[in-house]
């Protein structure tokens, strides 16, 4: 009786470890990572008998595991294999696996082991990526990394803080729209924009030329640039500190934290600081008793500028309801000294702007919600700062600094203290479903909103500065995906566009609404060898600046019609590898762009301002080439160069009989042919194992090209000042790097030749500078 019951109490327990046997189950996700957190595509990923590849972001996804206590391997064709040992819990598991690069064997990465940058520029439209975390121990801001790419030219009125148009293949200005991690920009405020947004915040910034894809859901008419900040669910510490020529300092300071049930904390953190007092070469007139004297060197004196920013974030990742659910804040405050208007002649010692951000964020990002294969990103936020133009000094000032008092109530430009909220907002909204392997449908809705209202306490009697003006955009997206991966793919997507606008007290409406469309393709020869195209019917609606002007130094129009563009782009990838050593990489790409209703940019009637229009049209021919090579891992070049021909098509003007003489002639004031050049060698193991010292230097020229309509007749000597004159700077660094990236210091100097730089409309540039940043880098 006994054994009976002996035997019977093993039967039972055999049978119960063999239920709870059966009742484990786990599933693992994670990422597999670089050093600096750039996941790492296509890499392998082993549990046992389970054998699979990374995603485009690096991700991976293992389910259904019975045993507690496994083994995983990660691998990647030129970074160190990586195995750990792990307990797991029932249910969900996450482990991200970071790989070490292998110096020896870089050199070999073709098609495995690709960093996201290199999957984003082998998308079917025409774009480029850039990888930010190579520029860490750089001062350079996003608007300068963006200077060194293919197609692009960013032109700025002065140094630091300065205004600033990003040119991409001949179109310019808010015909490019501008995201951070898929969000619009437009909203951030005058102390977030990306000529004062620091490179270090970025983990790649990814450049559509031309079409747009369908998850950006933007009205842009030539393209769009998205700052990818990556997220980085570690803990680490990122701190960087630079002191510079015309006094200038930045400071950066990014970190996150990730505990174990995943609740998760981010800041970012960063300022600038520029008196921006280079010395400029122009023409003089003493204030006091008028004498005249021509290419005078001398320093600007009232053109100070400082931002400080601050980017917090609080929510949880990776948990069953949500991949990321963060609550955030955008705190800024900017202060800008106006030193010219549109044109070097005019100048100014007292205008200045103030402004400040306090933006409430929201985001969230779910895959498989509800159903497997829906993934759902939901975005909101608005801008309840204030920005206030003070114009209030009563003189007038020369170059030379000198003051001249005037009598009554004056103000350099405008008498104005006028302080006003742009109330500012934006939600968007992504839904993807795959259908299948091979087959996903999408839906993006964006919608923006601007509501300007403000008073002005010394000019009370002006009363259009108490009327509201109100516009709000709204495009919807409607997009078609077919991949196999390095075989070919297809892109299919259908637009809708509207935006409502009033002005003034008599609430002036103006209602617009239009569809576009277009479609993307690659093929690939072979994994190496990409041909592909594009092409869109593209609608840009005209922003809140354009309609209403931006009280300083922009004029509004109210009558401007949205404008439309047929974008074709042809493009192609080629990685070549010569052999073990040697590798190159070539990026070759040409664009058509007929655009109607084409709003440009030009001086108003008394040219102290800027001011948009319509043109009938505008064509944009052009092409660019980008070529990189290696030699092993210690040296690296590249060349690329971009001509584009913008003319335009209206043939008749206002006010003009018969054919315009302006009718194909090219646009003023935009460069044709430009390029860059870059060498960088790299010594490894210098003073030290895990230390690493690299000299590098860059080269950019731009062609000399037409500062107004190039008519025909007048002197050689009235050519040339119808001119902006050839543009080449020259720019070194070197940096060292200790304790393989923790500590860094770099020394940099900019226009090392010292040229006359100038841009918009002959607006002069820095003269040479040097700078030293200081940088720590920390993780686990």
């Amino acid at each position: 009786m006994k054994n009976i019951k002996f035997n019977s109490i093993l039967f039972l327990l055999f049978i119960h470890c063999t239920v709870n046997a059966q009742q484990f189950t786990a599933s693992l996700t994670g990422f597999v990572k670089t050093q600096t957190q750039q996941g790492i595509a296509g890499s392998t990923v082993r549990i046992g008998k389970v054998n699979l590849s990374t995603d485009e972001n690096g991700y991976y996804e293992i389910k259904n595991i019975k045993e507690r206590s496994i083994t995983i391997s990660a691998s990647a064709v030129g970074f160190q294999s990586l195995s750990k040992t792990i307990v797991l819990k029932t249910g969900e598991n996450t482990l991200n696996l970071e790989l070490i690069s292998d110096q020896k064997e870089i050199d070999q990465v073709e098609v495995f082991g690709r960093t996201k940058a290199q999957e984003v520029n082998r998308q079917a439209f025409n774009v480029t990526a850039i990888d930010a975390t190579k520029l860490y121990n750089t001062t350079l801001n996003i608007s300068s990394a963006l200077d060194q790419v293919a197609g692009v030219r960013v032109r700025e009125s002065g140094g630091v803080g300065s205004n600033f148009n990003l040119m991409l293949n001949g179109f310019n200005g808010s015909q490019v729209r501008y995201f951070i991690d898929g969000i619009p920009m437009e909203n951030f405020g005058s102390a977030f924009q990306i000529n004062n947004i620091p490179i270090n915040i970025a983990e790649r910034i990814e450049v559509y030329k031309g079409v747009v894809p369908v998850w950006l859901g933007s009205d842009a008419l030539g393209g769009a640039v998205n700052i990818v900040t990556g997220d980085r669910f570690k803990s680490y510490v990122d701190a960087s500190y630079s002191y510079g020529s015309f006094n200038t300092h930045r400071t950066v300071i990014n970190a996150a934290h990730t505990t174990k049930n995943g609740l998760f904390f981010q800041l970012n953190a960063f300022q600038n600081y520029s008196d921006n007092n280079y010395k400029i070469t122009v023409d003089v007139a003493d204030i006091n008793t008028g004498a005249y004297k021509e290419g005078v060197r001398l320093k600007r004196f009232h053109d100070t500028y400082h931002n400080e920013s601050l980017i917090a974030n609080i929510g949880v990742v990776n948990k069953s309801y949500a991949d990321k659910l963060l609550f955030g804040i955008i705190l800024g405050k900017s202060y800008k000294e106006i030193q010219t208007g549109a044109r070097m002649e005019t100048r100014f010692g007292g205008w200045h702007n103030r402004g400040n951000t306090v933006m409430p964020t929201l985001k969230y990002k779910k895959s498989s919600l509800f159903i497997k294969g829906l993934d759902v990103t939901l975005n909101g936020n608005i801008n309840l700062g204030t920005e206030q133009n003070i114009d209030t000094v009563h003189a007038r000032f020369d170059w030379y600094g000198n003051r001249k008092d005037i009598p009554g109530v004056g103000g350099e430009s405008s008498y104005s203290m006028y302080k006003y909220k742009n109330n500012l907002a934006v939600a968007n909204a992504i839904l993807n479903y795959r259908i299948s392997e091979h087959h996903s449908i999408s839906i993006t809705d964006v919608f923006n909103s601007f509501k300007r209202k403000g008073s002005d306490e010394v000019n009370p009697q002006n009363a259009s500065l108490e009327r509201a003006k109100l516009s709000q955009k709204n495009v919807l997206t409607f997009g078609y995906q077919y991949d196999v991966k390095d075989r070919y793919s297809l892109n299919a997507f259908l637009k809708n566009y509207h935006q409502h606008n009033v002005q003034g007290a008599s609430e002036i409406t103006k209602d617009l609404s239009k569809w576009g469309y277009g479609t993307a393709l690659a093929y690939y020869f072979t994994p190496s060898l990409q041909i592909k195209g594009s092409y869109e019917l593209t609608v840009r609606m005209p922003t809140p600046e354009e309609l209403f002007g931006d009280v300083t130094t922009y004029e509004g129009n109210f009558n401007l019609t949205p404008e439309y563009s047929n974008n074709f782009n042809l493009g192609l990838n080629y990685d070549l590898a010569l052999n073990s050593l040697n590798r190159f990489a070539i990026m070759a790409n040409g664009f058509y762009r007929n655009a109607d209703n084409f709003i440009y940019q030009r001086l108003n009637n008394n040219q102290t301002k800027y001011i948009s229009d319509n043109r009938d049209g505008v064509r944009s021919i052009g092409g660019d080439l980008d070529i990189h090579y290696s030699h092993s891992n210690w040296f690296t070049a590249g060349v690329n160069m971009t001509y584009q021909s913008v003319v335009n098509t209206q043939m008749y003007e206002p006010d003009y009989t018969g054919v315009s003489p302006l009718y194909k002639k090219a646009m003023p004031n935009i460069p044709y042919f430009f390029g860059n050049l870059n060498a960088a060698v790299t010594l490894y193991d210098f003073g030290g194992k895990d230390n690493k010292l690299t000299f590098g230097s860059s080269l950019q020229y731009v062609h000399r090209f037409w500062l107004y309509w190039p008519l025909l007749g007048g002197t050689d000597e009235d050519s040339a000042k119808r001119q902006i004159p050839m543009q080449l700077a020259l720019d070194g660094n070197v940096v060292y790097s200790i304790a393989n990236g923790r500590y860094n210091i770099a020394f940099e100097g900019k226009n090392l030749t010292d040229n006359l730089l100038v841009d918009n409309f002959s607006l002069q540039k820095p003269s040479r500078g040097f700078y030293l940043n200081l940088r720590y880098f920390f993780n686990k």
